[in-house]
């Protein structure tokens, strides 16, 4: 008798054991390419330390920095049947075909870093940089430099993406309202240094006057600086030319103590906490739409301490 209660004991505890553990939530992330940047990189091991076996998640991730690829990525995460769909979009359009085929699969969706051109109904949440004022606070401080005359070499990220359109944005409205601002050239590097060093290089080599690089995320304005460097023009503050990034890498803003350069934009990556905490409450946040805190750094103001507390 005393075996068979034991028996059972064991059992319910057994089975009590069983039910209370939580099912794995299955994710599929699609994201740029890591290797995109250092924001990227520091957005991707956000995602990588979070969504984690150990944190009750079974995640895969997809990267390109192709919308066409990405899209064809979410189709196949949604055939797999992930309970979230997490995405940080290459372009803006598109989406909305994929997003309602996720819906009626019952797959839930957030966006992070960027934002889409789809209805909010598509998505459970959007975790998100407002790309336009990174471009307006960036824009503002260059016009508080009071420049005579601002003529400037604009170096855009891959186009149509959220991060190039709000930050060409802000610039664009300000050239078009402003007789002196002038655009020297206005051209795409796709976030890379080496394609941003060519474009400089050969605006110094056309002989065209320019005082202003603002360059669209920190590998590019590296890479403007290294051509810059090449031909002995001085850069930095109280120097010809002001640097301008965004995304505060720990060496961007380390160059902005040195004064080499001049602004950098905030871009925070870490989202990853925040869709966690949504997927783990069970439902959608009463706020659709999380604005990341960004703010813009000064080399004039920036410390070690901000160095060391927003480098990323």
């Amino acid at each position: 008798m005393k075996k068979v209660i034991l028996t059972a004991m064991a059992a319910l505890l057994a089975a009590s054991l069983f039910a209370a553990k939580p099912k794995t939530i299955k994710v599929g992330i699609i994201n740029n390419d890591p290797n995109e940047s250092g924001y990227r990189t520091a957005n991707d091991r956000d995602m990588k330390a979070t969504f984690t076996k150990k944190n009750g998640y079974q995640a895969s991730f997809a990267y390109s920095l192709k919308n066409d690829e990405q899209i064809a990525a979410a189709k196949k995460f949604i055939q797999d049947e992930v309970d979230y769909l997490l995405i940080s979009a290459a372009g803006t359009s598109g989406w909305n075909n994929v997003l309602k085929d996720a819906q009626d699969a019952g797959v839930k969706v957030i966006l992070f870093d960027r934002t889409i051109d789809a209805p909010s109904s598509l998505y459970e949440a959007s975790i998100v940089s407002d790309m336009a004022q990174e471009g307006k606070t960036a824009v503002d401080w260059l016009a508080s430099q009071n420049l005579k005359e601002y003529n400037i070499i604009h170096i855009q990220g891959v186009m149509g993406s959220a991060a190039q359109i709000g930050r060409s944005g802000a610039l664009d409205k300000k050239v078009k309202a402003e007789k002196n601002w002038n655009i020297v050239t206005q051209q795409t590097a796709s976030w890379n240094a080496e394609t941003a060093q060519q474009i400089v290089q050969a605006v110094i080599d056309s002989g065209k006057k320019f005082n202003v690089i603002y360059a669209e995320n920190d590998d590019m304005a590296k890479g403007a600086v290294a051509a810059l460097d090449k031909a002995n023009i001085s850069h930095g503050v109280g120097k010809d030319v002001i640097i301008m990034g965004f995304d505060c890498n720990k060496w961007a803003l380390e160059e902005l103590l040195k004064k080499n350069w001049n602004y950098d934009g905030q871009c925070n990556p870490f989202q990853a906490s925040y869709i966690d905490q949504i997927i783990k409450s069970g439902k959608a946040p009463a706020q659709k739409t999380v604005i990341m805190t960004e703010k813009g750094f000064d080399a004039a103001k920036i410390t070690k301490a901000d160095v060391d507390k927003y480098g990323i």
